[in-house]
């Protein structure tokens, strides 16, 4: 049986927390309660899986205590649209931890949950583990999704505009991926300038030179098939998950990453429990010391 409780988070709001399992503390920003009915419905139509959080909380809670809480669904509900800092973000994070009184713990994160990791990873020595999936850990594409969240941002303000795609991380490897030239998933103005906030804050950022200042074990992985076009709406921009990873490996070694590409996988693909766990999981027990139930 889980434990919950609830950690307060830079703006004076409250996010609540479930505590699985025993050993070396893991914290997963996932939703850990499977969603139901109507918006479950949704979610499948945009290739979102209900049930993610809750697969990577089993996949993990027999060999580790693994803090399950829903930030992205929280920001997402009470919108930070001009606090959604860097700086704010990784203290968050530690909020989260410190309200488990867990000093030493690993972090998974995928796509801006997993450059939200390394915010926190050059902000704090706490870290035992960082694996982030979905997002490079050098040469991030920053500006491209300055330019995304610009122009969603924009389709929100001017009503003339259809609205704008979903920030989920939560998509399911039964559907491809979404046409973004055809979204029409509704978000407020709070809510997307919130990534707004995020994007401009990291323009800064040269996450070549945050390396040093990394000192726990690290992973990150991608799907190989994880490039993103946006579409006229959003000026044409193409995202690359994949290139930074593939393209530079063997500067990622060198840096201490044990990187790793997934064959044939979309950004929605790579992300699903049945591709995560095999990676993560026993990369996690070597990094923390842990013999897996066999």
């Amino acid at each position: 049986m889980a434990s919950v409780t609830k950690a307060k988070l830079h703006d004076g709001s409250t996010v609540e927390v479930e505590v699985h399992g025993a050993g070396p503390t893991v914290l997963l920003p996932v939703n850990p309660r499977p969603v139901e009915g109507p918006q479950a419905e949704a979610m499948r139509k945009w290739g979102a899986d209900p049930a993610l959080g809750r697969s990577l909380i089993e996949g993990l809670s027999d060999a580790f205590q693994v803090v399950a809480f829903d930030y992205e669904g929280h920001v997402l509900g009470t919108p930070k649209p001009d606090t959604l800092t860097p700086a704010n973000v990784a203290a968050d994070l530690l909020a989260v931890a410190d309200a488990v009184g867990a000093d030493r713990f690993a972090y998974y994160g995928y796509s801006w949950l997993a450059l939200s990791g390394l915010q926190l990873a050059i902000r704090t020595d706490r870290l035992s583990a960082l694996v982030m999936g979905g997002f490079p850990p050098i040469g991030g594409p920053y500006a491209e999704m300055l330019r995304v969240t610009t122009a969603t941002h924009e389709m929100v303000v001017s009503p003339q505009s259809p609205p704008t795609p979903p920030q989920t991380s939560e998509t399911s490897e039964t559907s491809e991926e979404p046409d973004w030239s055809s979204v029409e998933v509704s978000m407020s103005e709070a809510q997307t300038r919130q990534f707004l906030t995020l994007y401009q804050a990291l323009q800064g950022f040269d996450d070549l030179a945050a390396q040093a200042r990394i000192s726990c074990p690290r992973l990150c992985f991608v799907g190989s098939a994880d490039e993103i076009e946006y579409g006229e709406r959003w000026g044409d921009v193409h995202v690359s998950m994949a290139g930074p990873i593939v393209n530079r490996r063997a500067e990622l070694d060198a840096l201490g990453w044990d990187a790793r590409v997934l064959e044939g996988l979309d950004h929605t693909q790579a992300m699903q429990a049945a591709h995560v766990l095999p990676v993560v999981r026993p990369w996690l027990a070597s990094a923390t010391g842990v013999r897996l139930p066999s």
